[in-house]
């Protein structure tokens, strides 16, 4: 038998005796937790995290050196020093979440997904911007709505699929759709031409699990096409990249001076702070540290970036194998399809395949919005995959629920 919803942790206390209940205390709330929660995937966020924490430190002095000015000067770690406060702050936010049941998972993920589309709604009104894109509010601390709304997105979407199984007759495709419609035009306000790709792919791996008509599937491309064609026409920044990545650019352009620096270290690199070009890169410690890893620690060092993340992307689809609820396979995939595309996505532009796009690399860029909504995505992708230890599927059994396999009939 399958893992069943996830239920009163008490109930599987082990010890427990003639079924009376014991008191819950926290240290059995962390012991039935570390229990449940898919330890292995933990175990390569960390190594994530960790690896960030030795590339910010290195990508730190480069950027406080370029970003220092006559009347402000930035000390070397200035942003290491910040890159662990935002770490602690992510592992705190990651853990809470993942202690959460299944349920409690999800009516938080809608619950954020709705207060972020209002505050997606606002950016254009009251919000702030950096650098000629209006993507944050200023709420004390500067706040991009459009990163806590990556992981709520998954789960809201997750949900609203998962109707089908109530109704067959609910249009829960024309829902998604026009969600996903919704994010995209208010992402374009900003403009935010790099997270709107992200969404819409997410939106087209869930819509495939679902069981996408092949029709919808061909629309979907032609869309995309014509969506790319009017961005060329339309949106400047957007055109002048493109352009860029297609004509080869400059030897002063931001794509072209990352894959210098990426291949500058060689196999093994030139050592922590020893790096020399990573001096002319912008956003060294953002949107180019995967190259500032490959100059200080080598290639080696990227191939073993690029594997971790496959590992995790991996180990959630195992996970998933014999998984019966629909939502948590939903869930779970559209939470992973967005770790592992931002992932994809930022490595690529460093390669210099695909073109710029300012998108961090997942839990080892330096960021405050985007280091707090990853492991917040993290930490939900734990609580939505716990399953009870105590609990075993019948070997004998189809895997798969049937609601899920009708799905891909």
């Amino acid at each position: 038998m399958a893992s069943l919803p996830h239920e009163d942790p008490a109930r599987y206390v082990p010890g427990a005796r003639g079924g009376a209940k014991q008191r819950k205390t926290r240290r059995t709330d962390w012991i039935v937790w570390w229990r449940e929660i898919d330890r292995v995937l933990l175990v390569l966020v960390l190594a994530l995290m960790a690896l960030g924490t030795l590339a910010v430190a290195a990508a730190s002095p480069a950027s406080a050196r370029r970003l220092s000015t006559v009347k402000v000067k930035l000390d070397d770690l200035h942003f290491f020093v910040q890159h662990i406060r935002w770490q602690a702050l992510g592992l705190v936010a990651m853990l809470g979440a993942s202690r959460m049941n299944r349920d409690m998972a999800r009516r938080c993920g809608i619950v954020l997904g709705v207060a972020m589309m209002v505050a997606l709604m606002l950016v254009p009104i009251v919000g702030t911007t950096v650098n000629g894109a209006k993507r944050w509010l200023n709420l004390g601390i500067s706040l991009q709505p459009s990163e806590f709304l990556k992981p709520a997105f998954a789960i809201t979407l997750a949900w609203v699929i998962s109707w089908k199984l109530r109704d067959p007759r609910m249009p829960v495709m024309l829902i998604c759709t026009g969600i996903m419609g919704l994010v995209g035009a208010l992402l374009m306000m900003q403009p935010d031409f790099g997270s709107a790709v992200l969404f819409a792919a997410v939106w087209f791996v869930m819509m495939l699990i679902a069981g996408l008509p092949v029709r919808w599937v061909m629309g979907v491309i032609g869309g995309g096409v014509a969506l790319i064609g009017a961005t060329y026409a339309f949106y400047e920044n957007g055109r002048h990249r493109i352009d860029a990545f297609l004509g080869g650019g400059t030897a002063f352009d931001q794509v072209d001076l990352a894959r210098h620096t990426l291949v500058a270290g060689g196999w093994t690199g030139s050592g922590l702070w020893l790096g020399t070009r990573k001096l002319g890169l912008p956003e060294a410690h953002t949107d180019y540290i995967f190259s500032v890893i490959g100059e200080e620690f080598g290639l080696l060092m990227c191939a073993l970036v690029v594997v971790l993340y496959f590992a995790v992307v991996a180990r959630v689809l195992l996970r998933l194998w014999d998984e019966e609820d629909l939502f948590t396979v939903l869930a779970a995939s559209g939470l992973v399809a967005q770790l592992g595309g931002q992932a994809f996505i930022n490595i690529l532009v460093n390669l210099q395949l695909f073109p710029s796009k300012g998108m961090t690399l997942p839990l080892i860029s330096y960021g405050g919005s985007s280091t707090l909504a990853l492991c917040l995505n993290v930490g939900f992708l734990l609580a939505i995959t716990r399953r009870n230890p105590y609990l075993k599927r019948d070997p004998f059994a189809p895997k798969g629920h049937p609601a899920i396999l009708s799905l891909f009939k």
